[in-house]
């Protein structure tokens, strides 16, 4: 079966870990968008793994991961990640596939994203990874695909273009000395040399999987609310981070999809700016931070923590053709006298029952919850949902009924076997 694994927040759910445990029945792994500003982390036997770039079933001996075309690819963090695997005793081998449609990460893309973020009076709260800026010559038609790395002509005519313009923007608008061609040139040559064996036609791979009955797994990285069209917009990232992306970023038709699973947090997080109408005042937001551990996988920003969202999770359901979910983190909310999720928003008298995209309304309304007694105990002792504190069970039960979703997977623990599924 081929399946989609999606975050329906604003990224950071727990996705890793489930595409960990999924990955075992594909034979096909494949990330479909975004950069190195996202991380997945995944604990193994104790020991803990954040990819950037990398799908997380690479920890599966015999599994194929795929980078796919709307991913956008920083060579040095690639190789890098492919080392570290190779230090820690994972053979990537052939095992890793990079589209040759993938556009190519410069140095000039993240000098200009963190310049820009400087000039920003309101702010996005850009990684800085020069993910936006490369998506944007993309859509320029400027960009530089991996292909393009393996042509030494063509590349050294794309990069020629490219800093022809974009050096004269950097002194002129930004007084940044620009870059030189000759170092760049040399530089990301030897990253396509570096990286050649893994190169290839990611599309014509997975639909020749999908004709032989192979069973593909594709992990969307960020969550719903990061999408670049249906997201916080502009406190977004640059992809398509809905289900919809693992079409337009691998080249397989939506006919070949036949699931899609969505990832929440039992509660809810943020990185960055934008706007959080479930947010916690900031003594009981740094309790749950550190009991969480919420520290973003690639930066180490500290993640805003707030009451689990209906509105948000219901609508990233219907856009998402969400069918299942699986809640992450129950465990963190261990041990709380009661717990609460919102229901509705209310802004000027009026009521909210469904995800507004004002932001006038997202920065100023006040959410309306539904308040649940909590429960004593460690919930990460429990292997089935009957052993699950008597509370707890309520509190996925009252989601189930006011998501009307069917919720598949419960994680109560960073490790494989602490994973109810229900």
């Amino acid at each position: 079966m081929n399946i989609v694994i999606v975050g329906a927040q604003w990224g950071d759910e727990g996705k890793g870990k489930v595409i960990d445990i999924i990955s075992e029945d594909a034979d096909y792994i494949v990330r479909y968008q975004g950069g190195s500003n996202a991380g997945h982390t995944v604990v193994v036997d104790g020991q803990e793994y954040i990819f950037h770039l990398i799908p997380s079933g690479i920890l599966h001996r015999k599994k194929i991961c795929c980078i796919g075309n709307g991913v956008v690819v920083d060579p040095a963090v690639l190789i890098q990640e492919v080392r570290g695997l190779q230090l820690s005793g994972i053979k990537v081998d052939r095992r890793l596939k990079i589209s040759t449609l993938a556009h190519v990460i410069f140095p000039y893309h993240k000098i200009l994203d963190q310049l820009r973020e400087k000039k920003r009076t309101a702010k996005i709260g850009t990684t800085g990874r020069g993910i936006g800026p490369c998506y944007a010559d993309k859509i320029s038609r400027c960009g530089i695909r991996m292909i393009d790395l393996l042509n030494p002509q063509v590349f050294k005519a794309k990069l020629k273009d490219n800093l022809k313009e974009k050096n004269e923007i950097f002194r002129k608008v930004y007084g940044h000395r620009g870059f030189d061609f000759s170092k760049i040139y040399k530089e990301y040559l030897n990253y396509g040399q570096l990286l050649s064996g893994y190169i290839c036609d990611i599309s014509s791979l997975l639909n020749k999987a999908i004709t032989e009955k192979k069973d593909i797994l594709f992990e969307g990285a960020q969550g719903t609310f990061l999408d670049i069209d249906f997201g916080t917009y502009p406190f977004v990232t640059s992809s398509s981070s809905t289900s919809g992306g693992s079409c337009i970023g691998t080249g397989v038709s939506p006919l070949a999809i036949k699931k899609v699973v969505g990832v929440a947090k039992a509660y809810t997080t943020r990185v960055g700016e934008g706007p959080f109408p479930t947010e916690f005042k900031a003594d009981f937001a740094k309790l749950m931070r550190d009991k969480g551990n919420e520290f973003g996988a690639t930066t180490g920003r500290p993640r805003r923590c707030g009451w689990l969202d209906c509105l948000m999770v219901k609508e990233a359901v219907l856009l998402n053709g969400i069918s299942e979910l699986a809640i992450m983190k129950l465990d963190i909310l261990d041990n709380l006298k009661s717990i609460k999720v919102c229901t509705a928003y209310k802004y000027k008298g009026k009521l909210f029952k469904k995800f507004p995209y004002d932001l006038e309304v997202l920065e100023n309304a006040k959410p309306i919850y539904r308040e649940m007694a909590g429960w004593v105990g460690a919930s990460n002792k429990s292997r089935e949902f009957k052993d699950l504190p008597v509370n707890a069970r309520n509190y996925i039960s009252a989601l189930q009924g006011i998501l009307k979703t069917k919720i598949s997977m419960v994680s109560v623990g960073s490790a494989r076997d602490e994973t109810i599924f229900i």
